[in-house]
């Protein structure tokens, strides 16, 4: 018993507070917001509230077991858990619960699981210790680099593929920015990267002028769902009724807020019903609109502290595999944080991707938390070396 009250202490002492801080206050403002946009889907304005609470509860209940394991023994378990991941992603394929044109979610006990959330975890898992276990074994620098481009890019083409299909290109997406973060970090030459980083603005700057000028095949790339998203983001003026019509309403709604908002639960939007999905893909429209731009510049600054905090625990890490993973916690949150935002306001288009710790959803909060975890879990074990 001693044992144990010791090794918690232990951990407790070494816990990064400022980074719980930010994780508690992003679930105080999701429940204000989700309180104020579940007026106009449930008679009972507690409902999402309590089941969102719950969630953050069995998060917490999952980072505190994962404090207490350290995360080197993450490496073992990293390809079982993919090979799980994707073996998830394949039973969704055919068995999948669809709604709204998605097939994403399984149903298990009358909840609604949707195994992508955590195969993005798993994902991060798997690149991680390919990278580690790359860099360890191959000293020659061309063959390290080859090994690593190879490994991400079979590691993630697979969930890319299932998951695109679903279709999710947001979430698709997302797998993108965890291999090209922890790309990033991977220490491959920079002759790669920018190559890499030249196909990739070759092949948008091919989108676009197929777009403008050979729009039937532009068509080709995208399933008609994903082009209605496509044309309502570029034209929502000129879609305003039909495809824009969810990006008109939240624009409106967040430009309407000014700098201090209309208040709470009196945000003309968000309170009709004219943003479809607010209280999940939206939930920014509720917090510009009814706390105007000081409550979002809050929103953005608890952010902006949040992630400095991860990046600053993976600078102290003296292990490899902790850097790697952290690099793709950071690039998971950084891209879903940018892309949410950035599609309420019109500065990227619409995907069905979740705002981390704010919207409404339990698969996207236990994955944020367990996300977290994985970050205390890093900093908790870090070893310190009387010789550097």
């Amino acid at each position: 018993m001693g044992n144990l009250n010791n090794r918690m202490k232990s951990v407790f002492d070494k816990l990064d507070y400022i980074l719980i801080m930010c994780v508690v206050l992003l679930f105080v403002i999701s429940l204000f917001a989700i309180y104020s946009a579940s007026g106009q889907y449930s008679a009972d304005p507690m409902y999402f509230l309590l089941r969102q609470s719950v969630w953050f509860c069995v998060g917490l209940v999952a980072v505190f077991v994962m404090l207490f394991i350290e995360y080197e023994h993450y490496r073992t378990l990293a390809i079982p858990f993919y090979i799980a991941g994707l073996l998830s992603l394949v039973f969704v394929h055919f068995f999948g619960v669809e709604s709204k044109g998605s097939q994403r979610w399984v149903s298990f006990a009358g909840v609604d699981i949707q195994p992508s959330e955590f195969v993005k975890l798993f994902l991060i898992l798997a690149i991680a210790t390919a990278i580690y276990k790359i860099t360890g074994k191959y000293k020659v620098k061309k063959k390290r680099n080859l090994y690593i481009l190879g490994s991400i890019f079979i590691l993630s083409i697979v969930p890319f593929y299932f998951i695109f299909e679903q279709p999710d290109l947001g979430t698709a997406l997302v797998t993108v920015a965890i291999a090209a973060t922890t790309l990033l970090v991977s220490g491959i030459s920079f002759i790669y990267i920018a190559i890499i980083a030249a196909v990739v603005v070759a092949f948008l700057g091919m989108l676009v002028w197929l777009f403008m000028y050979k729009p039937e095949i532009f068509d080709l790339f995208f399933k008609d769902h994903q082009l209605a998203r496509i044309y309502g983001w570029l034209q929502p003026e000129f879609y305003s009724n039909t495809f824009g019509y969810q990006l008109s309403g939240a624009r409106m709604g967040i430009g309407s807020g000014e700098l201090f908002g209309s208040g709470f639960q009196n945000g003309s939007m968000a309170q009709s019903g004219r943003v479809p999905e607010i209280h999940t893909d939206f939930i920014f429209t509720v917090i510009g609109e009814e706390f105007g731009f000081l409550g979002a510049a809050i929103l953005l600054v608890i952010y902006f502290i949040m992630i400095y905090r991860m990046i600053i625990i993976a600078l102290n890490c003296k292990d490899r595999f902790g850097m790697y993973m952290i690099a793709g916690v950071v690039g998971l949150f950084t891209f879903q944080i940018f892309q949410n935002i950035g599609m309420t306001i019109g500065l990227m288009p619409i995907t069905g991707l979740t705002l981390p710790f704010v919207s409404y959803g339990g698969s996207s909060l236990l994955t944020s938390m367990i996300g977290i975890g994985l970050v205390l879990n890093v900093h908790v074990h870090t070893k310190e070396y009387m010789f550097e």
